[in-house]
C-alpha cells in the first residue's frame, strides 16, 4: 500500500513550495493547475526532457498517468507523485462541462476524483503519493470557524475526502513563517497517533515523508 497524503492550504500558503526539496530524479510531478511551480530553478529540474514532469486537468490522464508510474517496470525508479491540485481537475471538468444539464456531470466529477484517490490507496508500497488540495473556511454565526478540502459538487462533499486520506497536513503562514499543521484545531487536519509530536511542523514534506517512514 502506499502511503498517500493530502497537503491542504489557502493559495499562497505555502503548499507546491513544500515540495522544493523533493529529489526530481525519484519524483514526477503531475500539474493539473498548469501554471507551473512555485521555487526559483524548479524548471530545470521537472520538464519534458527529465521525463517527470506532465501539466493536465483531466482526470483520466492523471489517472493513466498514476497506473503507468505504479505498474510499468521503466517507472520503478519514481518515488514520489505529486498531484497538484485535485482541485485544478474539479473546476477544469465542470467548466468543460458547464452547458451540461443534470446531475450525471456531478456523480462523474465525484466519480473520477474519488477513483484517483483509492487507486492512489492501493498502488505498489515503495511509492509515496501526494495531493495538493485548496482549502475552505465555513464560518457560522457565533463566529466559529472550521477549515476543510474545498470540493466541487454536493456528492463530493458527502464523500467528505478528507476520509479516504490517511494522511492531511494544513499549510499556513503566520508572521512569515510556512508552517504545516499536524492536528485537527478547527479544521480536517490529521496524521497518525505518535507520527508528529508537534501540533506544527516545517513546510517541508520531504520531513515529513521521513517522519511517515519512521513511524
Amino acid at each position: 500500500m502506499a502511503k498517500v497524503i493530502c497537503i491542504m492550504g489557502e493559495s499562497g500558503s505555502g503548499k507546491t513550495t513544500s515540495m522544493r526539496n523533493l529529489d526530481p530524479k525519484t519524483t514526477y510531478y503531475i500539474d493539473c493547475d498548469k501554471k507551473g511551480l512555485a521555487w526559483k530553478g524548479w524548471k530545470q529540474q521537472y520538464n519534458k526532457e527529465n521525463k517527470n514532469y506532465y501539466k493536465t486537468d483531466r482526470p483520466d490522464v492523471a489517472m493513466t498517468l498514476l497506473k503507468q508510474i505504479d505498474t510499468s517496470g521503466s517507472a520503478r525508479h519514481v518515488k514520489t507523485v505529486v498531484i497538484d491540485t485535485i482541485n485544478g481537475i474539479m473546476v477544469a471538468d465542470e467548466m468543460r462541462r458547464c452547458k451540461e444539464k443534470g446531475y450525471d456531470k456531478w456523480q462523474d466529477l465525484a466519480q473520477s476524483v474519488y477513483d484517483l484517490i483509492d487507486y492512489a490507496l492501493i498502488a505498489r508500497d515503495d511509492l509515496t503519493i501526494i495531493f495538493v488540495a485548496h482549502t475552505q473556511t465555513d464560518h457560522d454565526d457565533s463566529g466559529y470557524t472550521f477549515t476543510r478540502i474545498k470540493t466541487n459538487g454536493k456528492k463530493l462533499d458527502k464523500i467528505c475526502l478528507e476520509s479516504k486520506f490517511p494522511v492531511v497536513l494544513l499549510a499556513k503562514c503566520r508572521d512569515g513563517e510556512y508552517l504545516f499543521e499536524t492536528h485537527a484545531n478547527m479544521s480536517t487536519a490529521k496524521s497518525p497517533m505518535g507520527a508528529f509530536e508537534d501540533s506544527e511542523i516545517p513546510n517541508d514534506i520531504t520531513l515529513v515523508v521521513k517522519g511517515l517512514e519512521e513511524f
